[in-house]
């Protein structure tokens, strides 16, 4: 295949314009250069190619058999190009097309399926798929448009929209639990529990933060139990297996049935707002940012974002 240049394609442009106007005034007016100028494109585009394209005079201009056959080509082909173009406009007009995230398993439940059917109704156009992965991954490197992070782990080189307020964490414990072992009154209580013990998604073992500075701990709490996701940990909770440390809305519908119990709730910290993520603020497309102001919107933030 031969390699052209981009003086080439302006070039090439500039010939199938003074075809279809059958003129090189009336092609240069339309491309907003002065007939010189085209002129001499159109000799220095003859000689790379090293093929006359245009009979000329000082009356006329028509194309030789190669010109003609090359302009019903370009004809085609920059009207193909063009169609691509408008294609576009669908895109900046509204959400469309499609849509990859990458979540952690809380965010999945807390924050996408409470909108998810009514953002799919609003905007059938987009097509989501939704890869739930407790690991923290190269969104980029991995072909996702954009992830779900808590805000202190997303890297510095991307762009943050909070999702939510700062979240809460709580230590839950069943009734049953609590009957028998009694219940925990300072955070070095928890060395004498059986604790439910959390993996993160790079394989370290989670250390319970309670408290704000300058009282905060970090805490390597005892326990039988290791899981690496909530739901797990609220089920042995519930379970009695012992205490379970999590975001207090997942733990949310079982404190209000009174299945579960907080435990220290004054060293319950206010920890990062949940956050989507993305390479770069420019040209945001409007089905992801759509999607975050739908988020913001159901969790109690303005639904407008910049940028």
């Amino acid at each position: 295949m031969p390699s052209y240049s981009r003086h080439d394609l302006a070039d090439l442009s500039a010939f199938a314009a003074i075809c279809r106007r059958g003129s090189f005034r009336l092609a240069a007016i339309e491309l907003g250069v002065s007939t010189s100028a085209l002129s001499h494109a159109l000799r220095n585009l003859e000689d790379r190619l090293g093929v006359k394209l245009l009979n000329r005079t000082t009356r006329s201009v028509a194309p030789t058999e190669a010109g003609s056959r090359l302009a019903a080509q370009l004809d085609q082909s920059f009207g193909e190009i063009g169609a691509a173009l408008s294609e576009l406009d669908r895109y900046r007009s509204g959400p469309l097309g499609g849509l990859r995230i990458n979540v952690p398993r809380d965010a999945s439940r807390l924050l996408l399926s409470p909108v998810l059917a009514r953002y799919l109704d609003d905007y059938p156009g987009v097509k989501i798929e939704v890869v739930v992965d407790n690991n923290m991954v190269d969104i980029v490197k991995a072909g996702f448009d954009a992830g779900i992070r808590f805000g202190d782990t997303v890297p510095q080189d991307m762009v943050c929209t909070p999702l939510t307020p700062p979240l809460r964490w709580v230590v839950v414990g069943a009734p049953a639990y609590l009957g028998r072992h009694g219940t925990p009154r300072t955070p070095e209580d928890l060395l004498r529990h059986a604790c439910i013990r959390l993996r993160l998604g790079d394989q370290t073992m989670y250390r319970w933060e309670l408290g704000q500075p300058p009282r905060a701990h970090a805490i390597d709490v005892p326990g039988a139990l290791i899981v690496n996701e909530t739901d797990m940990a609220l089920d042995a909770a519930l379970d009695g297996i012992g205490l379970a440390y999590c975001l207090e809305r997942c733990a949310e519908p079982h404190l209000r049935a009174g299945r579960l119990r907080r435990v220290l709730d004054e060293w319950s910290p206010a920890g990062a707002p949940l956050v989507m993520y993305y390479p770069s603020r420019r040209q945001l497309a409007p089905a992801l940012s759509r999607l975050i102001e739908a988020i913001r919107g159901a969790n109690g933030l303005p639904g407008a974002i910049d940028g």
